[in-house]
């Protein structure tokens, strides 16, 4: 582990290669699983404001769903995440007639009818993010770890042939989630780890 700011950093993230490779997985990571995406209360906030837009791209059973239950629900370790179907597919989730799995967020976004992306737990994916409140003394903290998943294979194998670490795959969420100087903080440590622990 490494400490920026007061984020613990998992060493996986800095050594593991890791790329998605969207031809082979086709996005599956948003139908899979048993979980949906964790969700800040601001996000929450933001999705149930673009639900009137989101809605009619919905399928049928996710409609049903979030009619029924709302868009998020608590998880068993009481953290806000996504409405799901059928026990793994989270209801912003479409797969078209190709097999490919997109988000309706993202998809309207990249549309230009609206600026938020998307949770920022997708985002970041595989890499997981986990909140400590300040306690007596100590400040809150946040700690990143790597979420390996046998159905991303493939993006650890392509990232071991185009030599790409997680990190660096991450930059763009990460700058989202922490900011730039954090973010060039990181590359820096990462850079002095791999010296030091080169031979």
């Amino acid at each position: 582990m490494i400490l920026i700011g007061n984020t613990v950093v998992s060493l996986d993230i800095l050594e593991k290669e890791f790329c998605c490779d969207l031809d082979r997985c086709r996005g599956c990571c948003c139908i899979e699983g048993d979980a949906g995406a964790p969700l800040t209360e601001e996000e929450n906030a933001q999705i149930e404001q673009l639900l009137p837009l989101l809605k009619p791209q919905m399928t049928p059973e996710a409609r049903r769903v979030v009619e029924e239950r709302g868009i998020s629900y608590r998880d068993p370790e009481g953290e806000l995440v996504t409405q799901i179907v059928d026990g793994k597919d989270c209801v912003f989730a479409r797969t078209d007639h190709n097999g490919w799995c997109y988000c309706l967020i993202e998809r309207a976004c990249r549309a230009g009818k609206t600026d938020f992306l998307k949770p920022v737990s997708c985002h970041l994916y595989p890499v997981r993010v986990k909140e400590f409140a300040a306690r007596g003394e100590a400040p809150a903290m946040t700690a990143l770890e790597y979420n390996r998943w046998d159905i991303c294979h493939c993006a650890r194998m392509r990232g071991k042939k185009e030599h790409v670490r997680l990190y660096e795959f991450l930059r763009e969420p990460l700058v989202r989630r922490f900011g730039q100087q954090w973010y060039d903080e990181l590359c820096l440590t990462a850079t002095e780890w791999r010296k030091q622990n080169s031979g």
